[in-house]
C-alpha cells in the first residue's frame, strides 16, 4: 500500500476530532440537532486550519443515516460511500483551476436534478475567491434560492475578494488560527498512535513554526521525521531540518546589537550562513524573540511569562536583557526586522539585505527618524552615565560617524574651533533670533526659519544653510543688508554676518555648531 501524508491520514472524520475551532463545531453540530441546516455556508481563515475537513464532515452529517449527536457516524451505506469518493451527492469543486462561467454553469444544471440518494446534494467550493465576475454573478441567483435539498459550502483563505452579494446569502464562520498548546497536543497524539519517539519541545517549535495551521505543523513534522527516520526526533535536529536556530543564538546577537558591535554581528550572521540556516525564517525568529522580550518589558508583574514560549534558561537571560534594552528601542528593532521580512521575500540579495538592517540596529545614527534620534539620546546619556564627557551635541555626533568611517572620503570637512568666549551681540542676535525672523517679511522669513546660527573663527555671525535655494536667495540683490538691518534694528548694534552653504545636515554639524544650543549650555551654567 502506497504512503499516506500524515494530514491526510489523520484529517478528522468527525466534528469531535476537530481541534480548534469548537465554536463552529458546536454551532453546526446543533443545527443538525435541531435540523436548522442552512442553505449557503461560507468558510473563511487562514490555511490549514480545518475549512475543508469540517466542509467535508459537515457533508456527510447531513447525509447520515444515523448522526451521533450532530456527527456522522461513519458506518451507514452514505457515510462510507461519501468517504470512498464513490458518492453522487457531495460534489467538490477547485475555484483555482475551475473559475469560469461555464463550471458555474454546469453546476446550475446539475442541481436541478434531485439527489439519487440521501437527503442533501453538497456543494463545496474550494478557493471561491478565485472565480471570476462572471461565474459569481451565474452562481448568484442559485445561491439565494436553491432547491430544498441542495447546500453549498464556500471555502476561501481571502474573503475581501468575494462580492458582497454572494456574502449576504450565506452564513459565515470565521475559522481563527490554532494555538500552540493545541497543535502540540494534537502532534503528540498522533506520534504516540504512530510510535515514535518526539520530544515535546521539538513539537512545541514545530507547532510554533506553522503559525496556526495544524496541515503546516503535520507537514513539517513528517519533514523531520524523514531526515532522522528510525531515530528520536529531538528539538535540535527539528532545528537542523527546518534551518532554525536555538535561542541561545538570538540572546548573544541581542546583546552585540545592544552594545553596537557591528563586528559581532556580522560574525554571528556569517555563523549561520555557514551552518546553512534558512535567512528568512532567521529573521522572523530573531522578531519573535524580541517581541518576547517586549511582553516581558512591559509586565511589571511577570504576568506575562505564561504567554512567553521559552524555556527556564533562557527566561533568565531574557529578564537580564529586558534590564539592559528600553522598550522604545526594542521596539524600534521589531520595525526595521518587520520591515526587512516584507522585503526578503522578494529579494535575490537575502544577506546583503540583513547584514544592512543589523547595521541600522547597531547604529540609530544613520537614520533621521523620531525612534532613532531618541536611541541616539540614550546611547549619548549611557556614554555621560559611564564617565565620557559629553563637550556637546555637534562633537558626539562627529565621533560617532568617525567610527563607522563616514568622513573618510570627505576630507574637506573639519572641525571649527569655537573662541573661548561668544561675542556679546552675537548672544544678543542669538537670544533674541526668533522675534528677529518674525519681523522679517515673507519669503525671507520662511527661508531663515531654515538657517543655523553659527560662527566663524573670526568671530562673525554665520547663516549656514544645507538648501542652495535658500542660499542662493539669501545672498542675492540687498537681502543681507536688510537682514543686517534688522539685526541692528532689534538689538541696537551693528552685526555683520555671512552665509555659508553646507552640503548635507552631517557637514553642517561638524563645521558650523549651533550657536542656539550652546547659549542654552551657558544659560544652564
Amino acid at each position: 500500500m502506497s504512503y499516506t501524508a500524515l494530514y491526510r491520514k489523520f484529517r478528522p472524520l468527525c466534528f469531535e476530532d476537530v481541534k480548534g475551532q469548537e465554536h463552529i463545531v458546536k454551532t453546526l453540530k446543533n443545527q443538525i440537532k435541531a435540523d436548522r441546516i442552512g442553505h449557503a455556508y461560507l468558510f473563511t481563515g487562514t490555511r490549514g486550519t480545518g475549512k475543508t475537513t469540517i466542509a467535508k464532515i459537515l457533508a456527510r452529517a447531513v447525509n447520515c443515516e444515523r448522526p451521533m449527536n450532530g456527527s456522522p457516524c461513519g458506518e451507514c451505506a452514505s457515510c462510507k460511500n461519501i468517504l470512498s469518493g464513490a458518492g453522487m451527492n457531495v460534489i467538490e469543486m477547485d475555484a483555482a483551476s475551475n473559475n469560469g462561467v461555464d463550471d458555474v454553469r454546469g453546476i446550475v444544471e446539475d442541481i436541478s436534478y434531485s439527489p439519487a440518494e440521501g437527503r442533501y446534494k453538497v456543494y463545496i467550493i474550494d478557493e471561491v475567491h478565485m472565480l471570476s465576475t462572471a461565474a459569481f454573478n451565474a452562481l448568484l441567483k442559485t445561491l439565494e434560492e436553491p432547491p430544498s435539498y441542495v447546500i453549498f459550502i464556500l471555502a476561501t483563505t481571502e474573503v475581501h475578494k468575494i462580492p458582497v452579494t454572494i456574502l449576504s446569502r450565506c452564513q459565515r464562520y470565521d475559522f481563527k488560527r490554532i494555538s500552540i498548546e493545541t497543535i502540540t497536543a494534537r502532534l503528540k497524539e498522533l506520534m504516540e498512535k504512530e510510535d515514535m519517539q518526539v520530544q515535546e519541545r521539538a513539537l512545541r517549535y514545530i507547532a510554533k513554526t506553522a503559525d496556526g495551521s495544524m496541515r503546516d505543523a503535520l507537514s513539517l513534522l513528517e519533514r523531520c521525521i524523514a531526515f532522522y527516520y528510525g531515530e528520536e526526533l529531538t528539538y535540535d535536529k527539528a532545528l537542523e531540518v527546518l534551518g532554525a536556530v536555538d535561542t541561545e543564538v538570538f540572546s548573544r546577537l541581542l546583546r552585540n546589537v545592544l552594545a553596537q558591535d557591528v563586528a559581532g554581528c556580522i560574525s554571528l550572521l556569517e555563523e549561520m550562513i555557514m551552518q546553512g540556516r534558512e535567512l528568512v525564517q532567521f529573521v522572523a525568529d530573531f522578531t519573535w524573540y524580541l517581541r518576547n522580550l517586549l511582553l516581558l518589558k512591559a509586565s511589571d508583574t511577570g504576568a506575562m511569562e505564561d504567554v512567553i514560549d521559552i524555556s527556564s534558561d533562557n527566561l533568565k537571560k531574557l529578564k537580564e536583557e529586558a534590564q539592559m534594552a528600553d522598550m522604545d528601542t526594542t521596539m524600534r528593532y521589531i520595525r526595521i526586522l518587520s520591515e526587512l521580512s516584507g522585503q526578503l521575500r522578494l529579494s535575490a540579495q537575502k544577506r546583503i539585505m540583513i547584514e544592512m538592517a543589523l547595521i541600522r540596529l547597531c547604529r540609530p545614527q544613520m537614520e533621521s527618524d523620531t525612534a532613532s534620534l531618541a536611541d541616539r539620546i540614550r546611547t549619548l546619556e549611557r556614554k555621560v552615565e559611564n564617565g565620557i564627557p559629553m563637550q556637546n551635541f555637534s562633537e558626539q555626533m562627529r565621533e560617532d560617524g568617525a567610527k563607522e568611517g563616514t568622513a573618510k572620503n570627505d576630507n574637506s570637512v573639519r572641525k571649527v574651533a569655537l573662541p573661548e568666549a561668544i561675542p556679546e551681540d552675537i548672544r544678543q542676535v542669538v537670544e533674541r533670533w526668533g522675534s528677529i525672523v518674525n519681523n522679517i517679511g515673507q519669503p525671507m522669513k520662511s527661508y531663515l526659519r531654515n538657517v543655523r546660527l553659527s560662527m566663524d573663527n573670526e568671530g562673525r555671525l554665520l547663516l549656514a544653510c544645507t538648501d542652495s535655494t535658500h542660499y542662493d536667495w539669501l545672498t542675492a540683490g540687498d537681502h543681507k543688508t536688510e537682514i543686517e538691518e534688522s539685526i541692528s534694528g532689534s538689538i541696537g548694534k551693528q552685526v555683520e554676518i555671512q552665509f555659508t552653504l553646507a552640503a548635507d545636515e552631517r557637514e553642517m554639524d561638524m563645521k558650523y555648531p549651533d550657536l542656539g544650543m550652546i547659549h542654552m549650555e551657558i544659560e544652564e551654567e
